[in-house]
C-alpha cells in the first residue's frame, strides 16, 4: 500500500509541476506592474496615498513581501521581470553602464513578445535600459529631461490607448530619490509617496479610459524599502516591500499570509497571460490572491 501511495503522490507532483510550466487559457488580458522605488511599507501606510489604499481595499495585499539581497533598485527590477534572483540573473551593479550589457536571462517581455503579446515599460531611471532585451519590448519610454512619476505617468497615459499593451512596467523613481536625499519616512518622502499616488490616479484613469480594467490586473509593489538615507542590507527595514493585486480574477480585501518574492510578481504575470513558466524560476504564481 505504501508503494502505491507513493505512486500517487508522484504522479500528483508531475501532474502539478507540468500545470505550472505549462501553456494554459489567459486570466487576464493586460497585466500592469507598478513599482514604487523605495516603497517602504511603514512609510506608504503613513503618507497620503488614496488611491494606492482604495486598490488594496478591493484587492488583495501582503505588507510582508520580500526583495531580494542585496535590497538595490537594479538587482530587484532584474528579479521582478526575470523571476530569478541576483545568482542566477547575474546583475550586480545599479547604474546604466552600457559596457555591461543587457540583462543575461530572458525576461517576462522577452517570454511573452514572441507569441504576440504587446509589451511596454515606461522607467524613471535610465538603468532600466539594461532590462531592455532586443525585440522583447514594443516601446521603452524613459521621459526626459525629468523622468519623474508625474511624466512616467503622463507617457503611459498618453500611450495607452495607441499601444494597448498586454504586459506592461511603470516604475516611480520619486520615493527612493528623495529618501536618499532626506531619509525615509522624512516629510519629503511622505510628499514624493504623495506624488506618486497621484500618478498611480493618472495610470488608474487611462486604463479605466481605455475600456480595459474589467479585463485587467494591476501588480503594486517596490524593489526595496530603506532606512536613514540608504538601503541595501538583509535588515526588514530595506527587504520587507509591499504586494497588492487588483482587477480581474482578485479575491476583494485578501490578506495574503503566506510568503511572497519579488521573483513571484514575474511568475504571477505570465500565469495571468497564460504563458508557461520556465522551470528555472525562482518565483511562482500567488494563487492565493485569486478566485
Amino acid at each position: 500500500m505504501k508503494r502505491h501511495a507513493l505512486a500517487r503522490l508522484a504522479v500528483l507532483f508531475l501532474f502539478t509541476a507540468a500545470c505550472l510550466t505549462a501553456q494554459t487559457t489567459p486570466r487576464a488580458a493586460h497585466v500592469f506592474i507598478v513599482s514604487f522605488d523605495g516603497g517602504k511599507p511603514s512609510v506608504i501606510a503613513d503618507s497620503t496615498m488614496p488611491v494606492l489604499k482604495k486598490m488594496v481595499a478591493e484587492g488583495a495585499c501582503t505588507w510582508d513581501a520580500k526583495t531580494v539581497v542585496p535590497s538595490i533598485t537594479l538587482l530587484a527590477h532584474a528579479s521582478m521581470v526575470s523571476g530569478v534572483g541576483p545568482a542566477k540573473h547575474k546583475i550586480t551593479w545599479n547604474d546604466w553602464m552600457p559596457e555591461k550589457g543587457m540583462i543575461p536571462v530572458p525576461t517576462i517581455f522577452s517570454l511573452v513578445h514572441p507569441h504576440g503579446f504587446t509589451t511596454a515599460m515606461y522607467a524613471g531611471k535610465p538603468k532600466f535600459k539594461h532590462l531592455n532585451l532586443p525585440g522583447s519590448l514594443d516601446e521603452f519610454v524613459l521621459p526626459l529631461p525629468k523622468a519623474d512619476a508625474k511624466a512616467v505617468a503622463a507617457a503611459f497615459a498618453a500611450r495607452l490607448p495607441l499601444l494597448n499593451p498586454d504586459l506592461c512596467l511603470i516604475h516611480f523613481a520619486d520615493p527612493d530619490t528623495v529618501g536618499h536625499k532626506y531619509g525615509w519616512g522624512s516629510p519629503e518622502q511622505k510628499i514624493a509617496f504623495a506624488e506618486s499616488d497621484a500618478a498611480l490616479k493618472v495610470v488608474m484613469d487611462a486604463i479605466q479610459a481605455a475600456g480595459i480594467a474589467d479585463t485587467s490586473v494591476v501588480i503594486l509593489t517596490a524593489d526595496h524599502g530603506g532606512h536613514e538615507k540608504t538601503h541595501g542590507s538583509d535588515s526588514p527595514e530595506d527587504v520587507n516591500i509591499p504586494w497588492i493585486v487588483w482587477g480581474k480574477g482578485v479575491k476583494k480585501g485578501a490578506v495574503l499570509t503566506g510568503p511572497v518574492s519579488t521573483c513571484d510578481t514575474a511568475a504571477t504575470a505570465l500565469w495571468l497571460l497564460g504563458q508557461p513558466i520556465p522551470a528555472e524560476f525562482d518565483g511562482k504564481p500567488v494563487f492565493a490572491a485569486f478566485e
